[in-house]
C-alpha cells in the first residue's frame, strides 16, 4: 500500500514509517521542519517528504497515519477525512502494523528504550521498533525476513495495549502521563495489568512497589537478590558495568550503574524464556553499545567530558547522576555541571518537589526554557524553585571547539571547558549540546 504518516519526523512514528517500508509498503510523510530524521528517510527509504504540512501530500495514498501531536485542524488530516481515506492515530495503526507477528513488547515507566535495545542486541535477527536509536544498527528499526519483532511498549496514551505481545517485560512503574488518565492512579494501573495479562510469557521486575502485588505467572528478577558482585569499570574510555546474574554466570555490559544491569538482566531473562543458548547470550550482550541520547558521549576529552542524556523524569535524572559520579571518579574529572532543558509544563509542575531534590550536590545547574511539546504555558518560577543552587538561567546553549557555550539574551553568560557537562531533556536539547543548532 501507499501510507502517509502526518509527523513522520518523530522519533516513533518515523520507526513505524521505516519498519512499513521493510514490509514492502511505499511510504510517504510529513512535518512542520526537516530534519535529520526527515532526510534519512527520504535518502534511504525513498520517502516523499513534505515540509510543512500540505493538503496535497496525501492525495493517491491508500493510508493515513498520524502522530499524537496532530490535531483534526490539520490540513492533512481534514484533506483525508474529504477524501474519505483509511485514517488511523499510531496507537490505532498499532494493531494493523503488529497484527500476526510474534512481539516481544518491552514497557515501564524508566528504561524501556534502553531494555528494548539490549534485547534486539540478544536476538540478532529479530526485527526492532525501539523508541531510541540504537548504536549497534544505527537506528531505532531494523528489518529480517521474518515475524519476531522486538517492541517499545508506550504506556502514555495506552498504546501498549494494542501492541499484541507473546513476551512482555516491565522494567518499572511509576505515576507518569497523568494527564492522559485523568489523574486517576487506578486507571493508570489497571492499564499495566490489561498490558501484561495480553502476554504469553512475562518478565517483571519482581522488587517494584507495583509489580510485586500482581497475582499472576512471571519471571520475577529481584534485583537485591539475583545480582551480585556488581562493578562498574571504564574501558578505553567508555563506561561497563560487570555483574553475576542467578546462577547463569558473570555479563559485561556497557554503561554504568545499577540501572544498567537491571535492564540487562530482564533483558537476559527475557532472552533465556525465548530459548537463547546462555553462551550465546553472554556473548551477544556485547553488540550492545548504547543508544543515542542515552549517556551519550559526545564529546570524550581528558579535561573536558560532554554527555547527552535523554532523561526528563527526576527518576531517571537521578539514576543518571549517580552513574556519572562514579563515572567521575573513575576518570578523575572535576566538576559535575547540569544543564537542564525541563519536558512539559505539566510534567514539570507534577513533579517539581522531585526535580528540585534531584539536582543536589551538583557544582552548576543551568535551566533552560521548557520545552513545551505542544502545551499551553503555565508560568513556574524555576529561579525560585531552585534558588538553593543558584541556577544560570538560560536562553540556549552551544558546544564550539570543545567548550560549551551558556547564552542569555544573546550574550555568552558562562562557558565549561573542564569537569564533566551533562545535557538533560527531551527537547532539542540534544542538539544543542552537540554543536548542530
Amino acid at each position: 500500500m501507499k501510507i502517509h504518516f502526518i509527523g513522520i519526523g518523530g522519533i516513533g512514528l518515523s520507526a513505524l514509517a521505516r519498519f512499513l517500508s521493510m514490509q514492502g509498503h511505499t511510504i510517504s510523510g510529513s512535518d512542520m521542519r526537516q530534519s535529520e530524521i526527515t532526510d534519512d528517510l527520504a535518502l534511504n527509504f525513498g520517502a516523499k517528504i513534505t515540509i510543512p504540512h500540505h493538503p496535497d501530500a496525501v492525495e493517491g495514498v491508500d493510508m493515513v497515519i498520524y502522530s499524537a501531536a496532530v490535531r483534526p485542524v490539520n490540513v492533512e488530516y481534514r484533506r483525508a477525512k474529504e477524501l474519505g481515506l483509511k485514517l488511523m492515530s499510531r496507537k490505532e495503526a498499532l494493531k494493523f502494523i503488529l497484527s500476526g507477528k510474534e512481539v516481544y513488547a518491552v514497557g515501564g515507566a524508566h528504561g524501556k528504550s534502553t531494555t528494548s535495545a539490549m534485547l534486539a542486541s540478544l536476538l540478532p535477527e529479530s526485527n526492532a521498533l525501539i523508541g531510541a536509536i540504537s548504536k549497534e544498527f544505527g537506528s531505532n528499526v531494523r528489518g529480517f525476513g521474518n515475524d519476531r519483532v522486538v517492541f517499545e511498549a508506550d504506556e502514555s496514551d495506552e498504546s501498549f495495549l494494542n501492541s499484541n505481545p507473546y513476551l512482555a517485560i516491565v522494567t518499572n512503574v511509576e505515576p507518569e502521563h497523568m494527564e492522559y488518565y485523568g489523574y486517576d492512579e487506578e486507571r493508570f494501573y489497571d492499564a499495566y495489568r490489561k498490558f501484561l495479562s495480553l502476554a504469553t510469557i512475562r518478565v517483571i521486575n519482581g522488587e517494584d512497589d507495583f509489580l510485586s502485588t500482581l497475582d499472576m505467572d512471571a519471571v520475577r528478577l529481584r534485583p537485591s537478590i539475583d545480582i551480585k558482585n556488581m562493578e562498574f569499570v571504564v574501558t578505553d574510555s567508555e563506561p561497563h558495568t560487570r555483574f553475576l546474574l542467578r546462577d547463569y554466570g558473570e555479563f559485561e555490559v556497557f554503561g554504568l550503574g545499577e540501572h544498567i544491569a537491571i535492564d540487562a538482566s530482564l533483558a537476559i531473562l527475557a532472552a533465556v524464556e525465548l530459548g537463547e543458548d546462555i553462551e550465546d547470550i553472554r556473548r551477544n550482550i556485547g553488540r550492545y553499545r548504547g543508544i543515542k541520547k542515552r549517556f551519550d558521549i559526545v564529546q570524550n576529552g581528558s579535561d573536558c567530558v560532554v554527555i547527552d542524556d535523554y532523561g526528563h523524569h527526576p527518576t531517571e535524572i537521578s539514576a543518571t547522576l549517580e552513574a556519572l559520579r562514579i563515572f567521575m571518579s573513575q576518570r578523575e574529572l572535576g566538576s559535575l555541571r547540569v544543564i537542564w532543558q525541563p519536558h512539559k509544563y505539566s510534567r514539570t509542575m507534577d513533579n517539581l518537589k522531585e526535580f528540585v531534590e534531584c539536582f543536589e550536590g551538583v557544582d552548576d545547574l543551568v535551566i533552560l526554557p521548557i520545552w513545551s511539546a505542544g502545551e499551553i504555558e503555565i508560568p513556574i518560577d524555576l529561579k525560585g524553585a531552585f534558588s538553593r543552587y543558584r541556577p544560570i538561567m538560560a536562553d540556549r546553549v552551544r558546544k564550539e571547539d570543545g567548550v560549551v557555550k551558556i547564552y542569555r539574551d544573546s550574550h555568552i553568560v558562562e562557558e565549561f571547558a573542564d569537569g564533566l557537562v551533562v545535557a538533560f531533556g527531551a527537547g532539542d536539547i540534544t542538539y544543542q549540546i552537540r554543536g548542530e543548532k
